[in-house]
């Protein structure tokens, strides 16, 4: 009755226009655009990652469950989860599922996979292929330092050939899901980087062309780390600092390949709430990413094993503040062509007025017709318009909070931008201004 219960409203909100999948749905399998800096679907329309740490999911919850919480994402707009395929420590029977089964027939046995276990796990991603969803799928989080809450333990007792022949294991059998992308490491930079390159040439053996990424140590270059990884395809970013930084840094840096923000600050952790969620969304894909995780705790281990404790469960967080805006983050994106932005390199944006703390984030599109800025206590901006195709065009202001127009100018002079003095109803005090002259918005 809970789940019918949920799923009925979901199936309300939908209709009454509350909550809306952005975009139309995506063809897998996803392949790198001609540009070399973001992903596209089979059929080339862009794909921007709009994730949701989803780390215990497969391990963690029956398959009833894992439908609600598939529906309910879907349903928000996020387009991407991001799931352990094995769970050391994060679930409540850890590591076997909610049925009891366990991945290996002897504990920690990489040559012995349990064919029962890894059938289970097909439900999830079933799920997620008809709902259209991408599937950042770990093979085996090494945990961070190496320690308990990871594999690499056992990974190290292992060796690369056993590794190997689990990497072919998984990858033939999962080989028909044309909407994963493979998550190598964990939290960790293994100092036996032979491990890890073992596991994911499994992989590759067994579900060839298959793309696959990594999840390095918080603030780890991982194009540095992994230098000589051919079958990274993909790269990342982690950090809890200055998201903006660290991903202009990336960018800056190379090489010239996608990456997106997989892991940061999560909502219901270290005090971080639905303004702090937007600032690090906003500042990752202003920034030069092709898209950006989110996380919210207690969702990403559905109430199991954590590291905080949360005052409430997985189901009432998945309407969580922090997941809204995640969502209107995904339809406001839907409007323009998000894919030409690059990160302001100081030209754009030349000076601000507001609170001592004030923030502004901004990119402008590669062909001058449209630039997007999110800012936090601010007044004003002095612009310059050269780097755009015009010195007039439209303003618009979104309230990231609720994803609505909250003011519009047409025909405005765009060398200087003031804030709206209206308030609004979501009581916050961001923004998202988007500068256009033509052909840089969409009616959609």
């Amino acid at each position: 009755m809970r789940t019918i219960g949920f799923t009925l409203l979901i199936g309300l909100m939908l209709l009454a226009g509350r909550v809306m999948p952005a975009g139309a749905e995506a063809r897998f399998p996803l392949r790198i655009a001609a540009s070399g800096t973001y992903l596209e679907d089979a059929a080339g329309k862009p794909f921007l990652i709009t994730g949701d740490a989803a780390w215990s999911l497969i391990a963690d919850l029956p398959p009833e469950d894992a439908d609600l919480y598939i529906a309910d994402r879907k349903a928000r707009g996020f387009n991407t989860i991001l799931v352990s395929l094995i769970e050391h420590e994060f679930a409540r029977n850890a590591p076997n599922n909610a049925a009891g089964v366990a991945p290996f027939l002897a504990p920690g046995d990489f040559a012995r996979p349990n064919d029962r276990y890894f059938a289970d796990a097909e439900h999830v991603l079933d799920a997620a292929l008809r709902a259209g969803m991408l599937v950042l799928l770990a093979p085996a989080y090494a945990g961070a330092n190496g320690g308990p809450q990871g594999w690499y333990a056992e990974m190290a007792a292992a060796g690369p050939q056993t590794l190997r022949a689990y990497g072919r294991y998984i990858g033939k059998r999962y080989a028909r899901y044309p909407n994963i992308i493979w998550v190598q490491g964990g939290d960790y930079d293994p100092p036996d980087r032979a491990l890890v390159d073992a596991l994911a040439l499994g992989i590759e053996e067994g579900a060839p062309g298959a793309m696959q990424t990594v999840h390095g140590n918080r603030d780890s270059a991982t194009a540095a780390y992994w230098p000589d990884a051919k079958w990274l395809s993909i790269d990342t970013v982690y950090t809890y600092e200055d998201v903006a930084a660290a991903v202009q840094a990336r960018y800056r840096a190379g090489p010239h390949r996608p990456f997106f923000m997989i892991e940061s600050r999560y909502e219901g952790e270290h005090g971080v709430k639905a303004d702090e969620i937007r600032k690090i969304a906003y500042g990752a894909l202003l920034s030069g990413a092709s898209g950006q995780v989110f996380g919210n705790n207690p969702v990403w281990h559905f109430s199991g094993p954590a590291l905080y404790d949360t005052p409430e469960g997985w189901r009432q967080a998945l309407d969580s503040e922090g997941a809204k805006s995640i969502g209107h983050l995904a339809r406001l994106f839907e409007r323009f062509d998000w894919w030409k932005l690059k990160p302001d390199d100081g030209r754009f944006v030349r000076h601000i007025e507001g609170i001592p703390s004030a923030t502004t984030i901004s990119a402008v599109a590669g062909d001058g017709t449209f630039a997007a800025a999110y800012i936090q206590g601010v007044a004003s901006l002095d612009l310059d318009p050269a780097v755009l195709a015009a010195a007039t065009g439209a303003v618009e202001w979104y309230d990231p909070a609720t994803g609505a127009l909250a003011a519009t100018k047409p025909d405005a002079d765009l060398r200087r931008v003031v804030v709206p003095t209206s308030s609004r109803a979501s009581g916050t005090t961001d923004w998202l201004v988007v500068l256009r002259t033509a052909g840089g918005l969409r009616d959609n």
